[in-house]
């Protein structure tokens, strides 16, 4: 064993850092100099140390999975409970739907019911949001086999996403129901009484218009209403949330933020007629 002197163990103790500081400049300016060189020397080291990573990498990989399967375990009771309960409750509502169901085509056999017909629609893309002469709209690729139409409505998975406001040969552009320019109308479904749906180019719509004495509840189910012709009834668009303010507001079920799809439905309605089939007052005489 190279027994040194006191001293010299203190020279080189004092020596240190500074060497290393050196050795740390001198590895930086080579690497300036020479980054092929550098990144070779990296590669090189990672490739020396792949086996040994990989050696160290199979224990811990084991306990990782080790902890999930015993957290898993863990929480497979609770999970089977509440599937338990869940299911119960599944087959509660299933039954009171065959009931419905029966009911329903029993009422429409003594009604002597006629169903609506199915009506027409197609899938567009949308390409663009906002745009023109709104603040709140989308603007969707049309086929030309397939012609949008003004009017039609436009709905995804969820429910009502707005209206065609403007077409062309292979694209046309939906009013959303969140625009200010938009007016829905709607029932609640729970006390079927009316109101209109405004839109303030905010998340939520506002509800207006309702009859005294049947304000909108929360949680209440709103779908759009047949009046003036321009909808459908029953179109599903969203449930009532009051604001702190103290305003009725729609939480729409439609994802507006994150439309990608939609579908346009024509319904046959003419309750919306394009701006050019209004009639124009004749312009006077000058005197």
């Amino acid at each position: 064993m190279l027994r040194l002197s006191i001293p010299l163990r203190q020279a080189l103790a004092r020596l240190s850092l500074p060497m290393l500081i050196a050795a740390a400049f001198g590895v930086m300016l080579l690497g300036k100099a020479d980054t092929l060189l550098v990144e070779r020397a990296r590669m090189v080291l990672a490739d020396a140390l792949m086996p040994v990573w990989s050696v160290v990498q199979e224990p811990v990989g084991a306990v990782n999975n080790a902890v999930r399967e015993a957290e898993a375990l863990w929480n497979i009771r609770a999970e089977n409970a509440r599937l338990r309960e869940e299911n119960d409750r599944l087959h509660r509502w299933q039954a009171t739907a065959l009931a419905l169901e029966s009911e329903n085509a029993l009422l429409r056999r003594q009604l002597a019911w006629v169903p609506d017909p199915a009506p027409n629609f197609f899938t567009a893309r949308v390409v663009a949001d906002g745009g023109g002469t709104y603040a709140r709209a989308v603007l969707l690729a049309t086929a030309v086999a397939m012609p949008a139409r003004k009017g039609q409505v436009a709905l995804d998975e969820r429910g009502f996403v707005g209206r065609v406001t403007e077409v062309g040969s292979r694209s046309a552009r939906v009013l959303l129901a969140t625009d200010i320019n938009s007016r829905i109308p709607i029932t609640l479904e729970n006390s079927r009484a009316r109101a209109i749906m405004v839109g303030n180019n905010a998340v939520r719509p506002r509800l207006q218009h309702w009859p005294e004495g049947q304000a909108p509840r929360e949680g209440d189910r709103v779908v759009t209403s047949a009046e003036a012709g321009a909808f459908p009834s029953g179109l599903p668009v969203g449930v009532v949330r009051w604001s702190d303010s103290g305003a009725p507001e729609v939480e729409l079920f439609a994802r507006l933020d994150r439309l990608d799809v939609v579908r346009l439905f024509d319904f046959g309605l003419t309750g919306i007629l394009p701006p050019e089939s209004v009639a124009r007052p004749e312009p006077r005489g000058r005197r």
